[in-house]
């Protein structure tokens, strides 16, 4: 479900990027809102990272605008990016040094940052109990809350957290996902870089699939999975004689198994499947027409593709990161 409000904190307008005459990023348009977690998905080498340096002007785009807060980050990126927290990948801390030194040394690097405000935010990400602990004895979940802990000393607006969940266990990343939603729930947008295609699922409101530079798919998960569509999967005891009666109806439309995005998971291994797209209200009617004519149903059942079978189908099989 979007929990978000139509309040947009950073929009991506037309934005282009050229390098050495080659196109990199190719138009990419989409908002983030106040208060969602929204997922950027895309292969290596799709424009993912070079999309997310010129979020935070470390490169200047070639044409087009990023607004974060309404301010435009190429024309004013110290008024833009004072709305924006963001680390990459596993955050870099001083492991001698403790959490409460380490988030101590961070916030000399911005004004205005009080004792108060180191303490508050080792409270958000749950580490005031261990804070004055040596970073080197944490986990490395603990390194991520505390790398989120250095983002968020000046109360940023949009947290951009590229491949959070890179190298934690499961416990580990539920823990961060819960964390994340946390944030969203108090009104922070989150945007999140990741090629754990289950994780996004799970954790987003809103996706944008980017591929070859080109941003091909945006919107809430359950909408793109619709619009995906859902299948009927028959298996017959007689799987030619079942499909042969499936193709003389003009309701039911017979997909080829290089056209739909269902894997061997979600097939469960039957064998010889026919997957059809047929209004499942007909289904009832369909099975006594095959025990009419003789056909053994041995199983149905309704199938929609997961993200990552959407992805897939959508960047083509290209290597994700």
């Amino acid at each position: 479900m979007d929990r978000s409000s139509d309040e947009i904190v950073l929009s991506v307008q037309k934005v282009k990027k050229t390098i050495s005459n080659k196109p990199i990023i190719k138009d990419i348009t989409f908002d983030v809102r106040a208060g969602e977690v929204f997922g950027f998905l895309g292969p290596n080498g799709s424009g993912k990272t070079t999309t997310i340096r010129m979020l935070v002007d470390l490169i200047k785009p070639t044409e087009g605008t990023i607004l974060v807060c309404g301010e435009d980050v190429n024309r004013r990126p110290e008024r833009a990016l004072r709305h924006v927290g963001c680390i990459v990948e596993n955050p870099e801390m001083y492991p001698f040094f403790s959490g409460w030194e380490n988030l101590e040394h961070f916030a000399r690097m911005q004004p205005g940052i009080t004792a108060e405000r180191i303490a508050e935010v080792a409270r958000i990400v749950q580490l005031d109990q261990r804070i004055h602990e040596k970073v080197r004895t944490y986990s490395l979940g603990m390194r991520q809350r505390l790398g989120i802990a250095q983002a968020l000393l000046g109360k940023p607006r949009l947290l951009i957290l590229d491949e959070p969940t890179n190298g934690l266990d499961p416990k580990g990343i539920k823990e961060l996902r819960a964390f994340i939603r946390q944030l969203a729930d108090q009104g922070m947008s989150l945007f999140v870089s990741s090629h754990l295609l289950s994780e996004i699922q799970l954790m987003c409101d809103r996706v944008a699939i980017i591929s070859r530079g080109e941003v091909i798919a945006v919107g809430r998960v359950d909408e793109l999975l619709e619009q995906a569509g859902t299948y009927t999967v028959w298996q017959f005891d007689k799987p030619a004689d079942g499909r042969s009666l499936l193709e003389k109806s003009s309701e039911v439309t017979l997909v080829r198994e290089s056209e739909h995005r269902l894997d061997e998971a979600c097939l469960n291994g039957l064998t010889g499947a026919v997957v059809t797209v047929m209004d499942p209200a007909s289904i009832p009617d369909w099975i006594r027409r095959f025990a009419s004519a003789g056909i053994g149903v041995l199983a149905v059942q309704k199938a929609a593709p997961s993200l990552e079978d959407l992805f897939l189908t959508a960047t083509e099989g290209e290597t994700s990161d």
